[in-house]
């Protein structure tokens, strides 16, 4: 066996890379995904020579004192819908803010602490980040607003099959984008509190495409149906509201998107998750992600409550550490965004956030019929329906 530690950070401000994550049946009955099935590649748009670079490097980001009152500034990157762009990066501010806010007043203990980075050619983002707290061991909430520029073979490997987000562009051309999004990762102590993993995301290309995606989704390490009642509930109530057929598609979805493939087990207990969302009017879409953003405390926070003064076994630490070498795995091999942040040139301690401090990995674990453990596996194996 063996302990491996990291001090690492995520900019999810996408979430990306297809080729590993596997295709959803419905792709082409919703979100937009026939809208770009048949477009002619013979003629299109060129990147323009102030496009930036499909890799943007490393070390492109500076680091300010504060970050501006806005990283979207009219006129920067591909031409699109500017008031969604700058009214979707105020919600993920906002809610950066009020989610970091509950999440020190449940740890007790230890305050966020802030980085900001701007880039040459406009973008940026804030880091926050909460570590070595009374009950968070880590947790971070990252801003990104990214303009950039993705080879055509990669942006389609990036998505569900059949959406055509080159559409526009000259065949073989680089797509320029804008992307912005909040992405947090949550790793509390105590083994009988779940870690939770968010990202809301909006994006737009130089050919006229556009999207919204996201999700929240919870990891813990020991089935308790009541809290997944409370946190499947939270969001089920939110899907039904705003379409009948959301939590169904979107619980479903999560389910397949968090398979760690050469496991043959989920992540976790998974939540919703959706991407290519442009079948309905840009504010509608708007509207769903910014409710589904606004609940994350609700949906998570009554549970941390709940379990952070359990008293625990070393036993269930160890298997603790254990789960979240799965959740490594899962990140590093199959993440859409981490491989986008790595693809694109994002910045190293923001992509990596998403990892815990610590985790292990001990050979050949198999857990013992009718323990805790062999449930929690089991449920991994075999996605239950908590509402």
């Amino acid at each position: 066996m063996r302990v491996i530690s990291a001090c690492l950070t995520i900019l999810s401000a996408a979430s990306m890379a297809q080729a590993f994550s596997p295709v959803r049946p419905s792709s082409l009955a919703r979100g937009g995904s026939q809208l770009h099935a048949t477009v002619e590649k013979t003629e299109g748009k060129k990147a323009g020579d102030d496009a930036p670079p499909e890799h943007l490097g490393w070390d492109s980001h500076q680091a300010v004192e504060s970050i501006p009152d806005s990283l979207v500034r009219e006129g920067d990157g591909p031409d699109g819908n500017f008031p969604m762009r700058s009214k979707f990066e105020k919600m993920c501010r906002d809610a950066q803010l009020s989610i970091t806010k509950a999440i020190s007043e449940i740890d007790g203990a230890e305050e966020f602490r802030e980085d900001c980075w701007t880039r040459p050619n406009g973008g940026g983002g804030m880091s926050r980040v909460l570590s070595g707290g009374k009950v968070f061991e880590k947790a971070g909430v990252n801003l990104s607003v990214v303009y950039g520029s993705m080879p055509q073979e990669a942006l389609q490997a990036a998505t569900e099959r059949g959406v055509d987000r080159a559409k526009g562009m000259a065949p073989g051309e680089r797509v320029p984008f804008f992307a912005c999004g909040l992405s947090s990762v949550m790793h509390p102590k105590n083994p009988h509190c779940p870690t939770m993993h968010f990202n809301y995301r909006y994006f737009e290309t130089d050919g006229g495409v556009w999207w919204f995606g996201g999700g929240t989704d919870i990891t813990p390490c020991y089935v308790d149906e009541d809290d997944m009642k409370h946190f499947h509930g939270t969001y089920k109530e939110i899907c039904d509201k705003h379409d009948p057929e959301y939590y169904k598609e979107f619980k479903a979805w999560a389910d397949r998107y968090f398979l760690i493939q050469h496991r043959n087990e989920t992540r976790g207990f998974g939540g919703i998750f959706f991407d290519d969302q442009n079948n309905k009017d840009p504010d509608e879409h708007f509207a769903f992600s910014e409710e589904c953003l606004n609940s994350v405390v609700k949906a998570y926070g009554p549970i941390i409550e709940k379990h952070k003064n359990d008293e625990f076994t070393e036993k269930e630490k160890e298997w603790q550490l254990m789960r979240r070498g799965r959740y490594v795995e899962f990140n590093l091999v199959y993440d859409r965004g981490t491989v986008f942040g790595l693809k694109t040139g994002g910045r190293i301690e923001s992509i990596l956030m998403s990892l815990p401090e610590t985790a292990r990995w001990e050979y050949n674990h198999i857990p013992e019929p009718g323990t805790r453990e062999y449930d929690f596996i089991d449920a991994c194996k075999n996605p239950r329906e908590w509402v």
